[in-house]
């Protein structure tokens, strides 16, 4: 037996082993495990820690609140190691500085390293100035799971405390993380205050507030011994009824005392004053599902979110609550009352990685009955046990690395069937050639089989890390896009590296008991190969090519002509760039946003009126709308800061479509077409609409983001007021937006310190009487055992003396001598308008004008180009000009400068990440295939089909409509390993044949005649594997550039690899030829 090598000693250490049928069982059982234990979600995870830091600096304006407290707070955070980006917002009375680590960056870690900072500098806190409060946010504080709480019997009073129990009930789950209630009026005494009483009793509102907060006090005063025995004391008493707030004594007049229902006008134990509105409307799409629901209908309602922990399986989680709910729905709810779910990521995380599981199934069965087509049904069967076996592998991978089981890793098992298969069938494939050889009959078959696998043992791990080569640099890729792509590099790399040894392992044991009706007979495997009509024709086309030069050349050149023409479909149009296709959800976000000032009660009447639209369309099957407050957030809203959205003016609206399979139209169309008509309804309240779509991979502030930077305020606004005008008159461009606010009115009351010095009033209590006119003040809690929520105890003026400014400025308050002076006769007023916030980016002011694309050319590359055409023709203060940046911030402020971000931003480093990993997968097989065939000429010959993938690839893309995405690149980059490894057979069976003795232009023929079946087999496994995937929106790309390059490539390789080789070669006779001896 000749030297046997790696490959071949492995074959014989398994071949005949005990361990070799066990190994296979526990891999597959290994795989089994990782199936039901990895957790499933429907996207990758993504550690991104992001942390809110806020600081509170009463009555400050935004210029102030910017100089003295968001800056130097930017300046410290910015120190921190790994840091990526610092956003801040800079609001009257309040900062807001969001802390954006590098991806990747443990959260504890990045929480410990922000805490360490601000505590170690808290002697730089100005006076005046609140606490830094800390709050960080991950991908694991998004809700998996919403339950709208609603009926047409109920009240948002009788919701909330329903809720409340639910919500109880769920946090009871293991594994539940953050629950949040949304809506409804949860209960509260509220103390309201008449001035007139107050005034004739001559109480202020300070009195009864510290009045009412002494009352609601119990202590443990101490203890004392009598009689052998311990006795503890308690002094004072809690409110626990509504009655012992009115009993309260607030003073005393005329000698006798003055309790506090004498100066309420009314005090109410009962629902809390609304700050917020959570509706549920039935859409036109119920009928399917919900006989009781009136379509068009709206209601009251109240949502509980779910959120899980970190690495907990989203679907358990979510079957367990909603089993616990529906239990408690038996045994303790009326029947009356609607839980709807409204959101169910565990559920679609289940369809999906349950759809994915078939498909990665579907993808096996049809490789196997390809190769019984090519090789039998026997080798088949070698091959159907090995690839189950190298998936089980590779799935303990994605176990032993914490991966979860999402839509990323099922698609990179599915990607990997038809490269990793190749291995198997090389193996499999040589030792039924090696069977059949007559000169093996007779000898032990497990000896035929080892040397048949150290035949082919090198060359295949050869092509293996050409393979692994091509596909591991992805990894590489950084940003938020990089942990959605790190599964198919490491997946794929795992597949094929486990693949590699199931063949040397798994494929000699498996052919020695399923191949042994093979017997040596003599075979015509070879020549009948070479007897097809196809395979004549090859020869009749290609010999006058080996003694024709001009023959070559226009082969050359047509194949350069193709190329070209395929090329240019991306200039044209016909293929259009994207990062990532549209989603096919089944939800979407109707974003409103009032001008500044607007009410409650307007802004959820605009949010009705959308409602009823939606209501009529027929793939809607209900929608929340909320007001005041911010629904349950997705990751998309993580990242844009939606839960922050909590003021009068501010709703969005929550719409859940019908299940894909029960409805035609995609969730993208759908929300294209309905945003004229919304926008249309809310610009008669003078709304912006915005509609806001999940995204099919990392999200970002919008998709078109224009940074303004310049050196002055008003030379800034100006210039973003014309960016924003060119994104209107952009077409395609919509959802246009800018981060300037409406001015909003507002009185100031400025104290005069003269008169009320001489009051012995300061402006500390002219505030804080104010403030509990117009907020209220909370001065404790009613303390019932029986509330499952807090009962706070809210002092405030009734609503009708707190709403005008004459009402407030006859405020009474309590003078130094016990007198009442009222609010006009120490204090003047002046109009006034609210400043608008200030935003900065790592440091530097900024005004973001946003927009979306929904048009022909939904692309926001090409709406770019569009608009940057226009921006060159913008108004400028004189001897400025207007800089465009792309990748970079402008380094400084001291011009104006415009920087695209949004998704251009992340598209521009997605690409710019797979080219660099393109070429260093290049250089890294050119290394391999060097060392190989020993020759820097040859390696360039095996790499030059690589770019005729694109002949298959963009007219493909074009064929069927599709974008060419990220994915796509990611399906031209395998393809390369792919290619690589079909080149090297043509290659090395030509340097095989030479050495036989045959001439080369003979040699050169025989290997695209001969050669050619292994690898249209490997392209038709790629082929197979990747078409049932195809349908899927976010990697069709990826199966297109798998399916359509490795079809192209494979045509063109068998002919343009063979002719380069005999140009190459015969160049290099010649000056053999012509050098000196």
């Amino acid at each position: 037996m000749s030297e046997l090598g790696l490959a071949g000693r492995i074959a014989k250490s398994f071949v005949d082993s005990k361990l070799t049928p066990l190994g296979i069982v526990a891999a597959l059982v290994l795989g089994i495990f990782a199936v039901i234990e990895i957790p499933r979600e429907e996207e990758p995870q993504i550690v991104v820690p992001m942390l809110d830091v806020m600081v509170a600096m009463p009555g400050a304006s935004p210029a102030e609140i910017a100089q003295r407290v968001t800056t130097p707070m930017e300046t410290i955070l910015r120190e921190i190691p790994g840091v990526e980006y610092i956003y801040s917002t800079s609001s009257p009375g309040a900062s807001l500085v969001i802390v954006r680590f590098y991806v990747g960056t443990p959260q504890d870690e990045a929480l410990t390293r922000v805490y360490s900072k601000l505590y170690a500098n808290f002697d730089r806190i100005p006076p005046g100035c609140s606490r830094p409060l800390i709050k960080a946010r991950s991908i694991d504080d998004v809700p998996i799971l919403s339950l709208t709480l609603w009926g047409k019997n109920y009240d948002a009073f009788q919701l909330r405390k329903i809720a409340a129990e639910v919500e109880h009930t769920i946090q009871q789950v293991d594994n539940v993380s953050e629950t949040k209630l949304l809506g409804g009026q949860p209960r509260s005494v509220r103390v309201e205050l008449s001035p007139a009483k107050l005034a004739s009793y001559s109480l202020a509102p300070s009195a009864i507030v510290a009045r009412l907060q002494a009352a609601n006090a119990r202590l443990e005063a101490g203890e004392f011994d009598t009689q052998n025995q311990r006795i503890r004391i308690d002094a004072g008493s809690f409110f626990t009824r509504k009655e012992d707030v009115e009993q309260v004594v607030v003073g005393v007049s005329r000698g006798r005392p003055v309790l506090l229902r004498d100066v309420a006008y009314a005090i109410i134990d009962g629902p809390a004053e609304p700050v917020a509105y959570v509706n549920y409307g039935v859409g036109l799409g119920a009928r399917h599902s919900d006989s009781h629901a009136e379509i068009g209908a709206e209601y009251p309602a109240v949502t509980i979110t779910v959120a899980k922990r970190k690495g907990t399986n989203a679907t358990k989680l979510a079957n367990a609550v909603l089993d616990r709910v529906a239990e408690m729905r038996r045994t303790e709810l009326a029947a009356d009352l609607n839980i709807t779910t409204t959101r169910n990521y565990g559920e679609t995380a289940k369809a999906k990685s349950d759809e994915l599981l078939k498909h990665l199934v579907l993808a096996t069965l049809s490789v196997t009955l390809l190769i019984a087509i090519f090789l039998g049904w026997r080798e088949s069967g070698v091959v159907l046990l090995a690839i189950p076996v190298t998936l089980a592998l590779t799935l303990g991978t994605f176990y032993a690395f914490g991966y979860t089981l999402n839509r990323v890793t099922l698609f990179a098992l599915i990607f990997s069937i038809g490269i990793l298969v190749d291995d198997a069938i090389v193996v499999v494939e040589n030792i039924v050639r090696h069977f059949r050889l007559p000169e093996n009959k007779g000898r032990p078959l497990s000896e035929v089989a080892i040397e048949a696998v150290a035949e082919v043992g090198n060359p295949t791990i050869l092509a293996t890390f050409a393979v692994i080569a091509a596909i591991l640099p992805m990894a590489t890729v950084r940003g938020l896009m990089g942990p959605y792509m790190m599964p198919i590099p490491v997946g794929a790399s795992s597949a094929m590296v486990f693949s590699l040894l199931v063949a040397f392992v798994v494929s000699p044991w498996a052919s020695l008991r399923l191949l042994r009706h093979y017997s040596g007979a003599s075979s015509t495997h070879g020549e009948n190969e070479s007897d097809d009509w196809a395979t004549r024709l090859y020869r009749r086309f290609m010999t006058p090519m080996m003694h024709e030069a001009k023959w070559r050349y226009l082969f050359l050149a047509s194949i350069v002509i193709l190329l070209l023409a395929a090329i240019s479909f991306v200039p044209l149009k016909l293929v259009q760039v994207k990062m990532l296709p549209f989603d096919n959800k089944s939800e979407f976000q109707v974003i409103i946003d009032m001008p500044n000032g607007t009410t409650l009660e307007e802004t959820a009447r605009v949010g009705q009126s959308l409602g009823q639209y939606l209501a009529q369309q027929p793939e809607v099957a209900n929608y929340q709308l909320y007001a005041g407050t911010s629904g349950p957030y997705n990751f998309n809203g993580l990242v844009r800061h939606y839960y922050l959205r909590n003021q009068a003016n501010q709703g969005d609206i929550q719409v859940n479509l019908l299940p894909v399979d029960e409805r035609s139209a995609q969730s993208h169309e759908i929300a294209k077409r309905l945003r004229p008509e919304l926008q249309k309804i809310g610009r008669q309240y003078g709304a912006r609409i915005k509609v806001s779509e999940v995204p099919p991979g990392p999200p970002v502030i919008q998709t078109l983001v224009a940074e303004i930077y310049g050196p002055y305020e008003s030379g800034q606004i100006e210039l973003a007021k014309q960016v924003k005008q060119v994104f209107q008159q952009t077409p395609g461009v919509v959802d246009v937006d800018w981060y300037v606010e409406d001015p909003q009115p507002k009185y100031r009351i400025e104290v005069d310190q003269e008169k009320a010095a001489l009051h012995g009033i300061s402006a500390a209590v002219i505030s804080s009487a104010l403030d509990t006119v117009l907020k209220g003040t909370e001065v404790g809690l009613l303390h019932s055992e029986t509330s499952r929520e807090d009962v706070p105890v809210l002092v405030r003026t009734v609503r009708a003396e707190r709403s005008s400014l004459d009402a407030l400025e006859s405020t009474k308050l309590a003078a130094a001598d016990g007198s009442l002076v009222s609010l006009r006769e120490i204090t003047h007023t002046t109009a006034d308008t609210l400043k608008p916030s200030i935003y900065h980016k790592n440091l530097k002011r900024v005004v973001y004008v946003t927009g979306d694309v929904a048009g022909e050319a939904e692309s926001p590359v090409y709406a770019i180009f569009k608009m940057n055409e226009s921006l060159d023709r913008l108004k400028l203060p004189a001897g400025y000009t207007l800089a465009h940046y792309n990748a970079v911030q402008p380094e400084s402020t001291s011009h104006y400068a415009m920087k695209w971000d949004g998704e251009w931003h992340i598209t521009l480093e997605v690409f710019r990440d797979l080219g660099v990993a393109f070429a260093g997968a290049m250089l890294l097989i050119y290394v391999l295939v060097v060392g190989w065939f020993r020759s820097f000429m040859t390696p360039l010959v095996i790499m030059a089909p690589i770019p005729l993938t694109l002949v298959g690839i963009l007219p493909a893309h074009a064929m069927f409509g599709a974008f060419f995405t990220a994915t796509s690149m990611i399906g031209f980059i395998a393809g390369a390993g792919i290619i690589v490894r079909n080149s090297i057979i043509l290659v090395d069976f030509i340097e095989l044949r030479r050495s036989q003795g045959m001439p080369l232009a003979e040699a050169v023929v025989d290997a695209g005649a001969v050669r050619f079946r292994p690898m249209l087999l490997t392209a038709a496994a790629v082929v197979v594997g990747a078409s049932v995937i195809l349908s899927d929106p976010i990697f069709q790309g990826l199966a297109l550039s798998l399916m359509a390059g490795e079809v192209a490539s494979t045509l063109l390789s068998r002919m343009a690899v063979p002719v380069l080789y005999f140009m190459a070669e015969s160049e290099k006779q010649k000056l053999e030829k012509r050098a000196p001896q």
